[in-house]
């Protein structure tokens, strides 16, 4: 196993692959010259509905907030506030370090009690190690060891966000993504696969670091 970055295959599926698996890709540069990809990705969760998620309540104040909600808000609008409630947030800083892969995986298994589809849950791991991976092999390829990879997750009620912040140059994402778009006939072709149950492992299941060498 090779563990320069400078030796890893060039031609990687880093956005691409993020851009596949997200609903919304967003690239930003901040004030303090940092970089911050954020990936949203919505899922329903298991088990019950939006709706079923409310906590029952006392009759009394079931009544209440039928009062407090009748005029100005109305079935939709009060899904889409349960939709958006705070569950869980995580953050974590490692180094620009291929092997820190392995710590990256294993703090995303703090999520794994969440309701999270098995699915989703594996398109999401395998996000956030593409995107770490990129921020170390692309971001950071000329930078220090030391230079620190910063990673947040948030949990919704029924959407998850995380985001991947490095300190590298600035790049044209909008570039990058009509390039990706540009090329690819068949945009969710290299996702076809995971529509097989079969394929995709269990929630228990990390995924090696082996497997995104490639990655970026």
């Amino acid at each position: 196993m090779s563990n320069s970055i400078d030796q890893l295959a060039e031609g990687g599926r880093g956005i691409k692959l993020m851009w596949q698996i997200a609903d919304e890709l967003r690239y930003t540069r901040t004030l303090d010259g940092r970089n911050c990809l954020a990936l949203s990705k919505s899922y329903e969760v298991e088990g019950c509905s939006r709706s079923q998620n409310i906590k029952k309540a006392s009759a009394l104040d079931g009544l209440m907030n039928l009062f407090k909600s009748w005029d100005w808000q109305n079935q939709i609008e009060q899904e889409e506030e349960l939709h958006d409630s705070f569950v869980k947030q995580i953050s974590l800083q490692v180094n620009t370090d291929v092997n820190a892969l392995t710590t990256v995986l294993e703090w995303f298994e703090q999520l794994q009690d969440l309701s999270l589809p098995n699915k989703v849950w594996f398109l999401l791991q395998l996000a956030l190690a593409e995107g770490f991976t990129n921020a170390v092999r692309h971001a950071h390829k000329n930078l220090p060891v030391e230079t620190p990879v910063q990673l947040d997750i948030m949990v919704f009620n029924g959407r998850l966000e995380f985001k991947v912040w490095d300190c590298g140059p600035s790049f044209d994402f909008d570039a990058k993504l009509k390039e990706i778009i540009g090329a690819d006939r068949k945009p969710r072709l290299d996702l076809e696969v995971l529509n097989d149950p079969c394929w995709v492992p269990s929630r228990a299941t990390t995924l090696e670091l082996s497997q995104f060498l490639v990655a970026g």
